[in-house]
């Protein structure tokens, strides 16, 4: 039978003057318990203890076991709000809640979902948190998440739109084909200040792209408008998006960025298509005198690289 008095004492868990060594002595426990003794030490520990620093290096530790007990230890804090006047405070709880919300999809146990929903549905939760609870949920896998996370991916007065950019990930990495229409409508959709929404087109793209659907025209027309978007990353990531494909029109739609103005984006397409249709189109850049020369470098350099073995 564990003492946690005892072993509290001997970590001196409750003595904030020097955080870093109460963490090196709980570290140290390692060596005189077992894991399931450390399991239950860490449980008490992260009941117990209300020092953030402290307790996030315990969810570390615990990381190591991913006992069933400890979940339900960690959803506890995830869901437990410190009220304090203290800015610096304030943020390492946020921090550590967070935390708990990456420490608890690792379990991938779809028990976890309800309280994850719950922090994702809470407008007044600190955007980290959700966020952090969004990326657990695409991590987990579950389809009972998919509704909630298109509402947050649909929601054009949501103050984060980085909350937005991991609700779309998350959908791709779910799979549900509920994700096309809102994951191509964020596409679709011109908006007055597109930096700000630029990752989130990136990470729609990278959501389609894992969903996989080659036959869906309305996927390969938006990711084909993609393709003259003003951000260079988005044509990159759609260039991608329509090599994944199998689109019977793909490679047309991305030999047109060969003549993009922008250098990386050119250099992207020309793999694209090498990797689609081999060594001719190598050929055609360096023959054609319609291609800029820094291209025709490129394809001569992938020559040398790839087809003279």
């Amino acid at each position: 039978m564990l003492d946690f008095d005892a072993i509290a004492k001997k970590c001196n868990l409750f003595d904030e003057t020097d955080v870093e060594a109460v963490v090196n002595n709980i570290a140290a426990l390692d060596e005189e318990y077992s894991r399931e003794d450390l399991v239950e030490i860490y449980n008490y520990i992260l009941s117990a203890s209300h020092n953030p620093e402290i307790l996030s290096n315990v969810i570390r530790f615990s990381d190591r076991f991913r006992f069933k007990s400890t979940l339900d230890v960690l959803v506890e804090l995830l869901l437990s709000k410190t009220y304090t006047e203290d800015a610096a405070l304030k943020e390492k709880y946020v921090n550590l809640r967070s935390m708990c919300a990456k420490a608890i999809a690792n379990y991938k146990d779809t028990s976890a979902l309800t309280p994850l929903l719950y922090c994702l549905n809470n407008k007044d939760e600190h955007y980290r948190v959700r966020l952090a609870c969004a990326d657990a949920l695409g991590k987990i896998g579950d389809k009972y998440a998919v509704v909630p996370l298109i509402d947050v991916v649909k929601d054009e007065n949501e103050k984060s739109v980085y909350l937005r950019e991991s609700a779309a990930s998350a959908l791709g990495l779910i799979g549900d084909i509920r994700a096309i229409d809102p994951l191509v409508s964020i596409l679709e959709t011109k908006q007055g200040l597109m930096n700000k929404f630029t990752f989130l087109k990136e990470r729609a793209i990278e959501a389609l792209t894992k969903l996989r659907l080659d036959d869906n025209e309305r996927v390969f027309q938006a990711l084909k408008s993609s393709l003259n978007d003003e951000s260079a990353q988005v044509r990159i990531n759609a260039i991608e998006a329509l090599m994944e494909s199998s689109h019977p029109k793909a490679s047309d739609a991305i030999k047109i960025c060969l003549g993009d103005k922008n250098e990386d984006v050119r250099k992207n397409a020309l793999i694209a298509l090498y990797n689609i249709q081999g060594r001719d189109i190598l050929d055609e850049v360096i023959n054609l005198p319609s291609y800029v020369e820094s291209l025709k470098q490129e394809a001569k350099y992938m020559i040398k690289e790839y087809e003279n073995d």
